[in-house]
């Protein structure tokens, strides 16, 4: 069941399209929605330490502060409007300590809502992301930056590769895969590592047992990058979400994502939701 959400509200923005994403969903599955909007910090290179005047540096606390404050305001109206239990937050930090904060909060809900990095912009959203994902031990559906619409679930598309990540993900997605009107399980035959002896049938039959419509599709690996091939099939199909695992691993804070990972990170066009 999905009850307690947490999103994280982009800032700098005229609208929050993951908090706007998040109240869509909270509002279909009749849940509570958290949102924090984090004030960050100045970065300043260390070359200008000690260089740069006090009241610069207050000015920009003040200009973070008050993006952080209208991204909330924006919000709290917005759930409002849609009738939606919410509660939201402005947090202070660093641009590493709210990720890691955020990380470790996310592991209280059922779900945790970020948003792309939007790569026209000085965006912060990618490690918040890419923290959730490895450190809240919690399903995390990112929103990519030119969503427009509220949460679809006409077609979702499971991505399959037999992998403990995928299992995760299809095990965390079970509440959205049983309000979709289709399922269609994909997997990438030929997939360089990884083991064809686990057929998507077979994580079809156990989807069916759960009494939803499945379909599988099985797509032979060619020489297209299998997160290329993956947003390529979906554009086609016209799913609404995908969901699949998401690899990788942390290391001292030094993250290191899978290559389809962080491609579906870089080049999503609808939402797609990760487990690790």
């Amino acid at each position: 069941m999905i009850k307690d959400v947490i999103v994280n509200l982009s800032t700098g923005r005229a609208r929050s399209f993951a908090g706007q994403y998040a109240i869509s969903l909270a509002e279909t599955f009749d849940a509570h929605l958290a949102g924090i909007a984090f004030a960050y910090d100045p970065i300043l290179p260390p070359t200008l330490m000690g260089g740069i005047p006090p009241d610069f540096i207050e000015e920009q606390r003040r200009e973070t502060g008050a993006a952080a404050r209208a991204a909330v305001a924006g919000f709290e109206e917005a759930a409002r409007r849609a009738g939606v239990s919410f509660g939201a937050q402005v947090l202070d930090g660093t641009v590493a300590g709210a990720a890691d904060l955020f990380g470790r909060i996310a592991r209280r809900y059922d779900l945790a809502i970020v948003g792309q990095a939007d790569p026209d912009g000085i965006s912060v959203d990618e490690l918040i992301a890419e923290t959730a994902l490895f450190e809240s031990g919690r399903p995390v559906l990112v929103v990519p930056y030119i969503q427009k619409d509220g949460i679809k679930l006409g077609r979702v598309m499971v991505c399959w590769d037999g992998s403990r990540s995928a299992a995760r993900a299809a095990a965390d997605a079970m509440p959205l895969l049983a309000r979709a009107t289709a399922v269609e399980v994909v997997t990438i035959a030929g997939e360089r590592g990884k083991d064809d002896q686990v057929p998507g049938a077979d994580i079809g039959h156990h989807l069916a047992r759960h009494g939803l419509k499945i379909d599988v599709k099985r797509i032979a690996a060619g020489d297209v990058e299998i997160g290329n091939m993956i947003l390529s099939y979906a554009a086609d199909c016209g799913a609404d979400l995908i969901v699949m695992g998401g690899y990788g691993h942390s290391r001292l804070r030094e993250f290191m994502l899978g290559g389809v990972t962080r491609t579906i990170f870089s080049a999503m066009t609808l939402p797609v939701l990760m487990s690790h």
